[in-house]
């Protein structure tokens, strides 16, 4: 009688503890994440209000991770076994389609805003903004006579180790300029590259490690011309800096830079709201308002004072090229700097 009092005891117990277990179980699930982790190539000015914004609206925390696209990219595709981001939100689109792998396709809650040449054709990025490449330039330090005009004018030897240009390994913006100067000079014999040779010699072997360097240095006067995004330099004018914008007549590009849901995100809800609230109405007009940005939204107008996307000559750029040729692309554009 013993051994079957024990045994129903024992049996008991094993039930109550399975219970117990599979109760805490159904209360972890249930409790839901309260944050989620950035990574993002963006400047702090961008940054902070937008993620202030967000956090207030949601309570939901946002760990942000900040570097160069490049650097950004390869660090998500080390972690791929173990994500420890959740969202991806800035860099050259075509940058971040060359590791689409990584990413989870998800469509926002206004993609039907957002027209097809700003996304991904399966969902696997979005776009944030339109991003105009320019010519930038220091009034104080370039003669209005001697305002480069196009991406030729910048082989002129008088510009011999004085033009700002970031690594397109380290900047999705410069990789995007790259291309965008093989496209606009397509036809000179070698598909651009013996543009590019020229473009390389005339740096002198001056190559910046971020993007951030390259406006800041031509407001300061380290530089007196380079090669930035559109609103980069549109911000510094707004300021007060005595600096100008040309779009090279060649033509130019107008990539968007682009946000994505990272593979395997531990928090994948939080994520797709904040996917959500980027590419909202509210956060698209305050780039235009705020940061001189072109919307990839068609219900919001573009920033006042900007010229009109229509007046900008564009070259016909190859988003699947740049994006499948890249790891070729930064090869070439390397072995240029070092001599090879």
């Amino acid at each position: 009688m013993k051994k079957v009092l024990l045994l129903f005891i024992g049996v008991f117990m094993i039930l109550v503890t399975a219970a117990c277990s599979d109760n805490a179980s159904s209360t972890k699930e249930k409790k839901k994440s309260n944050k989620v982790t950035v990574y993002s190539p963006h400047q702090a000015e961008i940054i902070n209000p937008i993620i202030k914004e967000f956090q207030d609206r949601t309570k939901i925390e946002v760990e942000l991770v900040t570097s160069g696209t490049g650097e950004l990219l390869n660090r998500l595709k080390a972690e791929s076994d173990n994500p420890l981001g959740d969202v991806f939100w800035g860099g050259g689109a075509e940058s971040i389609e060359a590791f689409k792998e990584n990413f989870e396709p998800y469509k926002p809650k206004d993609d039907d805003k957002i027209p097809n040449t700003y996304k991904s054709t399966d969902n696997s990025w979005i776009g944030f903004s339109a991003l105009p490449m320019v010519i930038m330039y220091n009034k104080d330090m370039v003669k209005e006579n001697e305002v480069p005009g196009s991406w030729n004018d910048l082989l002129n030897s008088k510009w011999k180790g004085k033009i700002a240009f970031a690594d397109p390994s380290k900047s999705g913006s410069s990789y995007t300029q790259l291309v965008t100067m093989l496209t606009a000079n397509k036809d000179d014999g070698k598909n651009g590259w013996d543009y590019v040779s020229k473009f390389v010699k005339n740096l002198d072997g001056k190559v910046l490690g971020g993007s951030s360097m390259v406006y800041k240095g031509i407001a300061d006067g380290e530089f007196p011309v380079g090669i930035t995004l559109e609103e980069a330099a549109y911000r510094y004018i707004s300021g007060g800096a005595n600096v100008g914008v040309i779009y090279p007549s060649e033509g130019t590009s107008a990539v968007p830079d682009g946000m994505a849901l990272i593979k395997g995100a531990k928090n994948k809800e939080n994520a797709q709201k904040f996917l959500d609230f980027l590419a909202s109405k509210d956060v698209q007009e305050l780039i235009v308002k705020e940061f001189n940005r072109r919307s990839v939204r068609e219900d919001v107008e573009g920033p006042n004072g900007l010229t009109p996307s229509k007046e900008i000559p564009l070259v016909d750029y190859d988003f699947n090229w740049a994006s499948s040729n890249q790891d070729d692309v930064m090869k070439k554009f390397k072995d240029l700097v070092i001599g090879k």
